[in-house]
């Protein structure tokens, strides 16, 4: 974090930021909902599933994203988007079907 305002700081003093106030609630929802409540999640998550698979299903959260931008802000990706989505899906229910299997067996 010290690295990150370090780095950021003289953007402070070039870039004009009085329109910034009026961004802070959503930044501090954005932060809430997105960060805490996810991080959280998904540390809870580990207690469930091993961590290979707690990893592999978070790797979809990009597709939320693109599915959410879609909706709210109708903003739709390149083809190649929907591949890259597609094998994410694919990988995440091949895990999903790969521990039931294996929870199944013991």
């Amino acid at each position: 974090l010290i690295a990150v305002a370090v780095v950021f700081c003289p953007f402070y003093f070039i870039l004009d930021s009085s329109d910034v106030v009026q961004y802070i609630p959503a930044l501090l929802a954005l932060a809430l909902i997105t960060t805490s409540i996810g991080h959280t999640l998904f540390l809870r998550s580990l207690s469930k599933f091993s961590t290979i698979t707690a990893s592999i299903v978070s790797c979809a959260q990009p597709v939320y994203g693109i599915i959410i931008g879609m909706i709210v802000l109708q903003e739709f990706p390149e083809p190649r988007t929907y591949i890259g989505g597609g094998i994410i899906i694919l990988t995440v229910i091949a895990e999903s079907w790969r521990m039931y299997r294996y929870s199944n067996k013991n």
